[in-house]
């Protein structure tokens, strides 16, 4: 819990992130959303588990260009018209879909229910919505401005920042996914795999549930709500440090 809990931190929207926009022109919007995307490993994790059994490029565009649309129409609808929510129980119900993919491809609904899987393109457009609704609350967290125009400028090009971010994304994972294919003990490889993907889900969700929990209910945790807000800051502002000491040990 504690390895992850920067993971979890890091996924925000940093203060440092914040003040950089203050100033910045629609080309920080396509950086910060191509980098959100880079980090938004709950909804790699998801798109992981929608290509990993295919193996054709039809359907790969098909089924991404599904889950673009969805994330596409909420990212934007709902950033422009201020409709949000608690993005903790936003990003809980996200990594239920994580966990809902990895027990889709073991054939969880036939072997253990005994009924057929959900429409597959169906499942992928809803949960878009729901992620491109996760990626609106943290996006509001940024200043965007008062006037219309230039609102809907920045959010759509933080949106094709996303869009960047997840093609090159998808690129990492076909390669990956390509050389796992190549395995002649591949069948054995796709479980582990997703019964791992079904594992990092239901970590992410008790992580995002206790974060509900905490700006829910912070008296109940020994400390006031300032106290509390100040810890989870304090905790915001290391991650974020550590991200970007380790980025500049890569360079």
């Amino acid at each position: 819990m504690l390895l992850f809990s920067g993971i979890l931190y890091a996924h925000g929207i940093s203060e440092a992130d914040k003040q950089a926009m203050l100033g910045g022109g629609n080309l920080r919007y396509v950086l910060l959303g191509a980098m959100h995307m880079l980090t938004g490993y709950d909804h790699l994790l998801f798109l992981f588990g929608v290509i990993f059994f295919l193996n054709n490029t039809k359907d790969i565009v098909k089924f991404v260009t599904i889950f673009t649309i969805g994330h596409s129409i909420t990212l934007i609808l709902a950033t422009f018209l201020g409709i949000s929510a608690n993005y903790y129980l936003i990003d809980a119900v996200i990594a239920l879909s994580v966990i809902y993919k990895g027990f889709d491809n073991v054939k969880g609904f036939p072997n253990y229910f005994g009924i057929k899987s959900p429409n597959l393109m169906f499942m992928v457009l809803l949960f878009g919505l729901i992620h491109g609704f996760g990626l609106s609350t943290r996006l509001q967290q940024l200043p965007l401005g008062e006037d219309p125009s230039g609102m809907l400028l920045r959010i759509l090009s933080f949106n094709i920042g996303v869009e960047v971010g997840q093609i090159a994304a998808l690129a990492g994972m076909l390669i990956v996914l390509n050389l796992l294919r190549k395995l002649t003990s591949f069948d054995r490889w796709s479980k582990i795999s997703n019964h791992l993907l079904m594992f990092l889900g239901f970590m992410l969700l008790l992580m995002q549930l206790h974060g509900y929990l905490h700006t829910q209910h912070q008296d109940e945790f020994g400390f006031n709500a300032d106290e509390h807000s100040h810890i989870h800051m304090r905790m915001e502002a290391e991650s974020q440090e550590s991200y970007r000491h380790d980025n500049l040990l890569k360079f």
